[in-house]
């Protein structure tokens, strides 16, 4: 198992967390300044997977709502006075969509652990914005069991398409032969809910009236403690 996953990471560097870009290849093998070099790659891998965009070749981050609301509401907090009340509350909804995002990871995770990759877990979850489908190896097979996933467990919220990300992480399990597996640990660990019984995970978003408001806030300017109280732009149930 540990040799397939090296070599996986060997041949298809592109779906880890190893440079995307072919043109790395061109770069100087040790740049001017390698730490900073270094850090700077950290931090954008970092920035990448806390704001996890469901569409890694997306660089508008509008082809889903989700993924737009969350782009508006990262623009706008950077364009409100650190501190207000605005500045808050758009922190309060940035966390909520983060925190609904990490539960489904947290749950990914939590299955491959018990298949037994506590060491190559967050590896094998890791997707950048630089993902590509031409470099997939079966794209075709990796989406139906994204949808399997989606119609028979409760990984995903059944109300939203799944994420396009999680198809790359399937088509790694294809590679490594462990994607049967992950299906029938998935069925047993989270088993789909009834419609009347179903909560969506972490804390809910309304996003068509989410973005409506941060389309209004947009003209509106900073905000501050004597303006509106209209309350956390969530809609949570």
């Amino acid at each position: 198992m540990g040799s397939a996953l090296k070599m996986f990471c060997l041949q298809f560097c592109c779906c880890c967390c190893i440079n995307d870009d072919d043109d790395d290849e061109k770069q100087p093998l040790i740049p001017p300044d390698p730490l900073e070099y270094l850090n700077r790659e950290v931090q954008k891998r970092r920035d990448e997977e806390t704001n996890l965009w469901s569409e890694p070749g997306d660089p508008s981050h509008s082809e889903r709502p989700d993924d737009r609301a969350l782009y508006a509401l990262l623009q706008a907090r950077n364009k409100t006075r650190m501190g207000s009340t605005g500045y808050r509350r758009l922190s309060v909804d940035i966390e909520a969509m983060r925190d609904t995002r990490r539960e489904v990871r947290d749950k990914w995770k939590t299955i491959l652990e018990n298949l037994g990759f506590m060491a190559e877990a967050d590896t094998l979850l890791t997707v950048s914005a630089g993902g590509s489908h031409e470099r997939m190896r079966n794209a075709p097979a990796a989406r139906d069991l994204l949808q399997t996933l989606h119609n028979e467990t409760s990984i995903f919220d059944s109300r939203a398409p799944p994420p396009e990300r999680y198809i790359f992480i399937l088509d790694r399990l294809l590679y490594l032969d462990i994607a049967e597996d992950f299906l029938a640990k998935a069925r047993r660990f989270y088993p789909p809910k009834d419609d009347s019984d179903e909560e969506t995970p972490g804390l809910s978003i309304n996003l068509p009236l989410l973005l409506a408001r941060v389309e209004a806030m947009k003209g509106g300017g900073d905000e501050d403690e004597s303006e509106r109280d209209d309350g956390n732009l969530s809609d949570r149930s």
